[in-house]
This record gives C-alpha cells, sequence and structure tokens, in this order.
C-alpha cells in the first residue's frame, strides 16, 4: 500500500489487476477524453501495466490501482507520472463511471499531491484535461490547482486545459 484515505486505498499495479484494467481502458466512456485508443486484449493491458509498473518506480511514484478500502473493489487507478516532454509531475487519474461523482477522484488526489509534497518533497505538480472533461477540470480546482494555461498536450492535438499546485497554494487553499 503507497496511501490510504478515509474510503481509499492506493497500492502499486499487479498483473493480477489485468482484468480490472481491461475493464477500465475499454470502456468509451472512461477513454473518451484521454486521447489514448480502447484497450481491446489483455496482451495490450499487460502491456500498459508493465509500462505502469516501471515507469515512475525510481522516482518513488506512479499510477496506482485504486481500491474502495471497505467494498475491496477496484475503482480504477491514480497516481503521479514524470512527463519527460515537459519535464513536468503529472497528476492523473481514471475511474470506471459507476464511481464517478462519489468524490473518490478528489479524494485520490488529495491525498496524491499530500503525498508528492510532504513525503517526495516535489516542488510542482501539473494536471492536465481535454477543455472538454468538465468533471476533470473541476477535480483538479477542489483540490487547490489552479489554471495555467491553454496548450496542447501532443503536437497537432487540441488545446488542452493546463493546471499546476505546489505546496504553499495547496495549504493556501485548505486554509480557505
Amino acid at each position: 500500500m503507497i496511501i490510504e484515505t478515509e474510503r481509499l486505498i492506493l497500492r502499486e499495479m499487479v498483473m493480477d489487476d489485468a482484468q480490472d484494467m481491461l475493464r477500465l481502458h475499454s470502456n468509451h466512456q472512461v477513454q473518451k477524453y484521454t486521447g489514448e485508443n480502447i484497450i481491446t486484449s489483455l496482451e495490450e493491458i499487460n502491456n500498459k501495466i508493465k509500462e505502469f509498473q516501471s515507469r515512475d518506480k525510481n522516482r518513488g511514484f506512479g499510477r496506482w490501482v485504486t481500491i474502495l478500502k471497505k467494498e475491496k473493489q477496484f475503482v480504477g487507478w491514480a497516481g503521479l507520472a514524470y512527463l519527460p516532454e515537459f519535464d513536468e509531475v503529472d497528476l492523473g487519474y481514471r475511474f470506471l463511471p459507476e464511481y464517478w461523482g462519489l468524490g473518490i477522484a478528489t479524494e485520490a488526489s488529495h491525498a496524491i499531491l499530500t503525498y508528492g509534497f510532504e513525503s517526495l518533497k516535489l516542488k510542482k505538480i501539473i494536471a492536465i484535461a481535454m477543455k472538454e472533461n468538465k468533471s476533470s477540470i473541476k477535480v483538479m480546482e477542489k483540490v487547490g490547482m489552479e489554471f495555467d494555461k491553454f496548450a496542447p498536450y501532443e503536437p497537432g492535438s487540441e488545446d488542452a486545459a493546463w493546471y499546476w499546485c505546489n505546496k504553499k497554494l495547496i495549504i493556501k487553499n485548505k486554509a480557505h
């Protein structure tokens, strides 16, 4: 276990998570605003899990499976990733639609930002969402992130909404 909140456990992803991850990454609603293709096979999802497992482990963070603690139920993943093309650490999350609107993304994001700033001593964390993904943008704002700019995430793509925060900003927003 990496992080525990009132309702959630965030832990490292393992190959036994493949079926749950396939259910998540094959869902058209989940993938709608990601810019990624739908994953349709266990082979593809196993490769995705391997990528998540190795990507940022040496940095002390990653994309972590998110479990409802009481129910021991997989709901998605959340965590940090280093984006070398921007030299930034990114907060990201994806959850199954049946768990949307329950405050899970907000709860997980608060805990991840706290972990990033207090345990890892990160100076800045960003988050990026397609402009149309109003729910994700609302989560970013709820956890104290501030709007930075509209800019493409990938060359030739439409503008995305970029948000950022640092420890001082999070503390300031918690006080209000």
